[in-house]
């Protein structure tokens, strides 16, 4: 058979209609809103209603990101129709793709092969317009703001101090730093501003983390925007914006339900940035699919140091969640990435450069099981090239740390090839676990990344520059020191070096700037030179896609 790209096999399935998906799971027809033949927004009243007990919850992360690629979401997809293939009833939660990767250097992100959630040309563009009623919450609460002080700024508002960044679901570093208002006093008040990307917005995190709308909107209220004059902190509440905001969002956050090709239900629902924000689909749409299947695959973004790191310890905790097993996705190829070997030589044999890449899967499997207590299985995403004496020196070290590896083919046979990976998933759901977080809520500021830096990192330590400790006593001053930590840091690497691969050791984390996200209910920790607004890279992904006459998109990957 010719080789299929991912949008070619996608197109080649023929979907099942949304409203059998949905009957699939015994939804009321009530809580289902068609939006064509293939998606659906589920109502989130669903969840008050319903006295369905939970499943199983099962995470998916991976090793620390390479060239080679890992395949987190396509392993997750994969393990759910495994889980189907040997009669147990799952139920995807995934993160909605953002455009700016789509067209710039990552891609879609609806998986790969035979194990990918459809509509992909739609979850990958459009979808249901989640991220455009985001965007849209987060330019009005921009605009409210700029016009409060054009209209004599009673609150105070010292423009230099202004917080708040408008946002486009878009790679683009021309808008990292501007300046607006200009043209005269009819035409605003001139100020230096910036964009944030749409995923790395407060409201993107504030609406993943809502368990309802009278939640999302009082989390909106709370939002902090810049200070006065004389230090005070300015909300969206103060400039009468959260019923505005809501009314943009009061279809949003009803979670999308779509199918993977072989018809799995899966909720595809908001998605944070992992090394800006929290990385994690919607509280809403997890609590839906584990109320409405057997066992709850989802995933959280970059590896995780990342990912999982804030899955645990944000939104668990937030949500009062609790695993019961975790998969940590790596590939041969990447692990010899670590090792030193060229992306050009990756295909070749190489059990040096590989037993050098392992520590840092060693590492990411010792947090899973001696930081957080979880059960975790290691997925090997197999390639053609993988050799046997490769795939046993893998499983060999895992061993020795008690973990199994189940070798995933996804890819390339769908829920078939997930059936083995899925039979230790239902095994691991049955050990008991000590699941815990790796800080306490009523640690100062500093222990906590202290603590996220050596336990999860394994750095010898955090420094704060002088601005963030400024930040630092003015965020315990103004009542937020009992709140967890979303530390911003590069995906590339366990340090916030993108250079230093595999396991490093002897490094300690610099934290630039500390930023309180008021109504997500945590603080950000900016490290290294990580931006909130990507660039394109040289040749965007964008150069490749293309539409024909019948209206079919081609290029996606």
């Amino acid at each position: 058979m010719a080789y299929m790209t991912d949008i070619e096999i996608a197109q080649s399935v023929t979907p099942a209609h949304i409203s059998e998906v949905a009957a699939s799971l015994n939804i009321d027809d009530k809580y289902v809103e068609q939006y064509g033949k293939t998606k659906a927004k589920i109502d989130f009243n669903y969840l008050k209603e319903t006295d369905a007990r939970d499943g199983k919850l099962i995470l998916v992360t991976a090793i620390t990101p390479t060239p080679a690629g890992e395949g987190k979401t396509t392993t997750s997809i994969g393990l759910a129709d495994g889980l189907r293939k040997i009669g147990k009833k799952s139920v995807l939660a995934l993160r909605e793709p953002s455009l700016g990767p789509v067209f710039g250097i990552k891609g879609g992100a609806a998986g790969g092969g035979w194990a990918q959630v459809i509509p992909m040309e739609d979850i990958n563009l459009h979808f249901t317009g989640d991220f455009h009623a985001i965007g849209a919450a987060n330019n009005l609460l921009a605009a409210m703001l700029d016009n409060h002080i054009q209209q004599g700024n009673s609150l105070g508002i010292d423009p230099k101090k202004i917080t708040w960044k408008r946002a486009v679901d878009m790679n683009d570093r021309q808008l990292r730093n501007i300046v607006d208002g200009l043209g005269g006093r009819l035409n605003g008040v001139p100020r230096e501003d910036g964009f944030d990307i749409t995923v790395a917005s407060e409201i993107m995190a504030v609406f993943c983390l809502a368990t309802d709308i009278m939640d999302l909107k009082a989390r909106l209220a709370r939002i902090i925007v810049g200070y006065t004059y004389d230090g005070r902190p300015v909300t969206a509440h103060d400039l009468k914006a959260e019923g505005a905001m809501t009314a943009l969002l009061k279809d949003a956050i009803k979670p999308n339900l779509v199918q993977t090709l072989e018809h799995t239900p899966a909720f595809v629902h908001g998605g944070p940035f992992a090394n800006i924000a929290h990385g994690c689909n919607s509280i809403t749409a997890t609590r839906m699919a584990l109320k409405l299947g057997d066992y709850c695959v989802t995933e959280a973004g970059f590896a995780a140091d990342l990912g999982a790191e804030k899955f645990l310890d944000i939104k668990c905790r937030m949500a009062g969640l609790k695993p019961d097993a975790v998969v940590i996705v790596a590939t041969v190829r990447a692990l010899k990435y670590h090792g030193g070997v060229a992306k050009a030589d990756l295909n070749n044999e190489n059990l040096e450069a590989l037993e050098k890449g392992l520590p840092n899967l060693l590492q990411h499997v010792g947090n899973i099981k001696d930081v957080y207590g979880l059960p975790c299985v290691v997925a090997i995403n197999a390639f053609p090239t993988d050799t046997k004496a490769e795939l046993d020196m893998v499983e060999a070290k895992c061993r020795e740390l008690g973990v199994n590896v189940a070798l995933s083919e996804v890819w390339a046979k769908g829920g078939e090839g997930g059936k083995v990976l899925a039979e230790e998933v239902v095994r691991l759901c049955e050990e008991k676990n000590d699941f815990r977080f790796s800080y306490e809520l009523d640690q100062t500021i500093e222990e906590k990344l202290n603590a996220i830096a050596t336990k999860i990192y394994h750095a010898d330590g955090v420094d704060l520059t002088p601005a963030a400790r400024k930040q630092m006593a003015q965020l315990t001053e103004l009542g937020f020191g009992n709140v967890p930590i979303c530390v911003a840091k590069t995906q590339y690497s366990f340090s916030d070096d993108a250079k230093l691969l595999g396991a490093p050791k002897n490094f300690r984390i610099t934290v630039r700037n500390l930023k309180i996200s008021a109504g997500a209910g945590f603080i950000v920790a900016l490290t290294g030179d990580i931006m909130t607004m990507p660039g394109l890279p040289k040749v965007p992904a964008a150069e490749k896609i293309d539409v024909d006459e019948t209206g079919r998109i081609s290029g996606l990957f």
